[in-house]
């Protein structure tokens, strides 16, 4: 039995342990539930540009869920992405392993697919992530699979074949 509560922003940390173990029947409600915390978070989408609403929820590993939305300026690249809003709220909060993402938007016969940007920075934060269409159906997917041969820490620490001229 999972305790996501959309009030107070948790899932049950005993639940997230036992999912390893439990039935995939309590797997799927505490995913839809995160879904459904996905498409509140939209409702607050400041898209006046683009007017394509995207909302995501994401589960730390201890129970924690953080919401957020997508952020527009009148200087387009400034704008802000629902996924690494809510990434970034996390981590600004202390947290760095995450469970899985659920992202929502108002397309109907699709799947939300997160851009590259937002792939690549949901690289450094996990590996498993859920997306979602406004019917509650849902895709599980690897950064793997939504980002094939991406680039992160283990990359830095690799050898590399010259130095520049200040030596490093």
């Amino acid at each position: 039995m999972t305790d996501l509560r959309i009030n107070d922003l948790r899932v049950d940390e005993a639940d997230t342990e036992a999912s390893n173990h439990s039935s995939e029947k309590e797997n799927e409600d505490w995913i839809k539930t995160l879904i459904y915390q996905s498409q509140g978070a939209k409702e607050f989408s400041y898209c006046p540009y683009s007017k394509f609403r995207v909302g995501a929820a994401l589960l730390a590993h201890d129970g924690t869920v953080f919401t957020g939305c997508n952020v527009e300026n009148a200087s387009y690249n400034l704008g802000l992405c629902a996924e690494r809003t809510t990434i970034a709220k996390a981590v600004s909060e202390g947290y760095r392993r995450f469970k899985t993402i659920a992202i929502a938007s108002d397309l109907e016969d699709q799947f939300i697919s997160p851009c590259g940007g937002c792939r690549q920075f949901m690289q450094e934060f996990g590996d498993q992530w859920s997306v979602s269409k406004p019917d509650g159906s849902y895709v599980e997917m690897t950064v793997g699979e939504l980002l094939p041969v991406s680039f992160g820490p283990e990359d830095l620490k690799k050898k590399t074949m010259f130095t520049t001229q200040n030596g490093s």
